[in-house]
Parts: C-alpha cells; sequence; structure tokens
C-alpha cells in the first residue's frame, strides 16, 4: 500500500506503511532515549494515518508531561526526532509528533483562529490572513476552514508561508 512521498534524490518514490512504521519505530527509540535522559515517564504508541508516520507520547499524570507538551517544545522535538529519522534512513519524514494531547490543543487553538478570522470577514473584510505556521498546521487550517464553507490558500515561502481565507 502506497501513502507517503519521500524524496529519493530527485524523483519523489511513494513510501510503504512499512517504511513509516520503521519511522515510527526510529522515532519512537529515540524519544525513549530524550525522556530517559530527562526522566520523564511515558508511554510511546505508534500509528500510520494519512501518509504520515504518528508517534505520541502520554502519560496517566498530565503534569508528567506538562513541560514537553507545549506547542513550541513539540514543534522542536517533532523536528529533532525528524532529523534522528532521517539520518537513520536517508528519507526526509513527515512524522507527526503528539504528547499528551498536544495536538488536539493545537487543533483546538486553530480552529478558535479561523472562528476569529470569520468573523472579520462577516464585519465586511474580503479576506483573513493567518499567522505564518508549519505544513501540517496549515493542513489543519484548510481542513478547518472547508469544514466551515469558506475557502483557503496558502501564500510566500518557507517561515513566511501562511493561509489566507475568504468567502468562496
Amino acid at each position: 500500500m502506497v501513502t507517503n512521498v519521500e524524496q529519493s534524490g530527485d524523483a519523489r518514490v511513494p513510501a510503504s506503511v512499512e517504511q513509516l512504521e520503521q519511522e515510527g519505530d526510529i522515532a519512537a527509540d529515540y524519544l525513549e532515549g530524550i525522556l530517559d535522559i530527562a526522566d520523564i515517564d511515558g508511554d510511546l504508541a505508534m500509528d500510520v494515518r494519512s501518509g504520515r508516520a504518528y508517534v505520541s507520547v502520554e502519560n496517566d499524570d498530565p503534569a508528567a508531561l506538562a513541560l514537553l507538551s507545549d506547542p513550541d517544545t513539540v514543534q522542536a522535538l517533532q523536528e529533532l526526532t525528524r532529523l534522528a529519522v532521517q539520518a537513520k534512513t536517508g528519507q526526509f519524514s513527515r512524522l507527526i509528533l503528539d504528547i499528551a494531547g498536544s495536538r488536539d490543543a493545537r487543533q483546538d487553538q486553530l480552529a478558535a483562529l479561523v472562528d476569529r478570522a470569520i468573523a472579520r470577514l462577516d464585519e465586511g473584510a474580503s479576506q483573513a490572513s493567518l499567522p505564518a505556521m508549519s505544513s501540517y498546521e496549515r493542513k489543519l487550517i484548510h481542513d478547518i476552514v472547508a469544514e466551515r464553507g469558506l475557502v483557503s490558500e496558502s501564500y510566500g515561502e518557507g517561515a513566511t508561508r501562511h493561509t489566507v481565507i475568504r468567502r468562496g
């Protein structure tokens, strides 16, 4: 089953579920090392969804992962984990990391951001620009906007890439 696309030289090669599971295993090993160094207890779970490896770190005590579940910290750990996977596989990874439900919390924040943008449109603005964010967050924004019956497009390059929302 083909699910993801990885870079291989100049050609784009689809990644199999097995390759994505391998990414998850490598990521889990790397994250276990970080958790051990920081003396933080966490249970790791891996999944493959939408052509990406997902790794989540959970603990029954929400306070145990509080320092790591800050969105900026999760983003930084995700980038480090992606680099660790790339170092082992030689392939770019689009792995998603979730710590203590941080992804759900971030999706709720993005939904609120979209709602505020829609309010600006309701007040007469022709479009509403959102701040720059990661490709994964922009994808979530596009999904939320579509659910609300509006149109969104991404503009810009690299770190300045952002989403603009307008009525259809």
